[in-house]
């Protein structure tokens, strides 16, 4: 079968990294890890395992950063937790096509979304961890033990092949049945819906609570509609491009404000927060004020990750507050005083799994089925593209250049 295949080659690499100094396009060109190859279609890895065929998968901002390599850093731990060669892509909705004969619980035929965490389960290991046990498979500890080569998820393990390619292997517990009622296209935006919603989860926001949303690609997006259809709180949104704050209002957002400059951003807070404007001491040189004097913004999701969107944040929070990080970025130097002299909580928010909504306790797929199913959220007015894998120069481009193309989530879409 036809997969995208990411893998990293040295030689390969460093002619990569000459070109694109000069072309971009070099990402996506001859010496691009990436590429459309012929590979042997997966078998049923495991007796308790099954193999699932792709309807459509998202293109998650991991996967481009990965493929333009936008990484977090050279000493990022989690460089540990991956291996080549790869077939990206765990933001998926498929049809069970084969299952290994300890698997009761599913059938051929059936739809499911991925819940893509290669943790204690899918790598044969037992007892579980305590993460595993609680449900929060993301902060499994077994990552590079067990069965499978080492891999947080599904696309970043050589033997876990991922929804870029028609056929994909899972472990049943991974296969989550998708309700008759719910379309593919929004069966698809599940992941990236539940990291969301793991996000406003970790600090929910009080009722009439200020909060601001920074950042809008699919998960600002998501948070907004969460914010805005089952909590009760005043959104604000901050984006880089016109089409993304035309949605954000559309889902919920009562003002957008533009990333830059950043003088504006903490000037429009300071307006809508009665806050003053507390100026660095140090004359001649720029610096951005700190927001004090009132409650002020109460919560932050950010989603963006970058040194300067967490600095903004920081300074535009009001006195213990929180800042919840679900953005991932390249790690700079901020100035961080108005962190610990605010005391601000600075809450990491990683993937998700089971949560408590609502007083129910369930995975967070199994939420959002529940929510879509109510038409209690309606996400999918972020799906902005659909190409075939055939075509995936220009999903990608169209990818990494989302104020030219207006995009925001990109689909592989592999028919019926």
């Amino acid at each position: 079968m036809r997969a995208l295949v990411f893998d990293v080659k040295p030689e390969e690499i460093i002619h990569l990294i000459q070109e694109t100094k000069e072309n971009k396009a070099a990402y996506l060109g001859e010496h691009s890890p990436l590429s459309l190859e012929e590979i042997p279609e997966p078998e049923v890895p495991f007796p308790d395992w099954v193999l699932l065929d792709t309807r459509l998968c998202g293109i998650c901002g991991s996967d481009y950063k990965q493929v333009f390599l936008d990484f977090e850093g050279i000493d990022s731990p989690l460089a540990t937790f991956t291996t080549f060669p790869q077939v990206l892509g765990h933001e998926v909705v498929a049809t069970v096509a084969e299952k290994g004969p300890a698997v009761t619980d599913l059938e051929v035929g059936q739809r499911v979304a991925l819940n893509p965490w290669l943790s204690c389960a899918p790598r044969g290991i037992s007892p579980l961890c305590p993460a595993c046990t609680q449900g929060q498979f993301s902060l499994c500890v077994n990552f590079k033990r067990g069965r499978l080569a080492p891999g947080i998820h599904t696309g970043t393990c050589r033997e876990a092949s991922g929804g870029f390619a028609r056929r994909l292997p899972a472990h049943h517990s991974m296969a989550i049945p998708v309700p008759d009622d719910v379309s593919d296209e929004e069966a698809v935006l599940a992941d990236p819906f539940s990291v969301s919603l793991h996000s406003v989860l970790r600090h929910p926001p009080a009722p009439g609570d200020i909060v601001v949303v920074y950042g809008c690609g699919t998960l600002g997006l998501c948070a907004i509609e969460i914010l805005d259809k089952l909590f009760d709180c005043q959104i604000y949104a901050i984006t880089r491009f016109e089409h993304q704050a035309r949605l954000a209002r559309q889902l919920g957002a009562r003002e957008t404000i533009a990333w830059q400059p950043t003088e504006d951003i903490v000037a429009r807070f300071a307006e809508i927060t009665e806050a003053r404007e507390i100026m660095p001491a140090t004359p001649g040189i720029p610096a951005l004020p700190m927001l004090y004097g009132s409650d002020g913004v109460r919560v932050v999701y950010n989603t963006v990750g970058t040194a300067e969107s967490i600095e903004v944040a920081i300074r535009i929070a009001g006195p213990r507050s929180t800042v919840v990080l679900s953005g991932v970025d390249t790690p700079a130097r901020f100035e961080w005083s108005p962190h610990y002299f605010k005391e601000i909580n600075l809450v990491g928010s990683n993937a998700f799994g089971f949560e408590s909504f609502e007083g129910r306790w369930k995975h967070a797929i199994e939420h959002y089925f529940d929510l879509a199913r109510g038409k209690r959220v309606d996400v999918t007015p972020i799906l902005t593209h659909r190409f075939t894998l055939e075509d995936y120069r220009e999903a990608f481009r169209c990818a990494h250049e989302q104020g030219t193309h207006e995009s925001v989530k990109i689909l592989f879409d592999f028919g019926r």
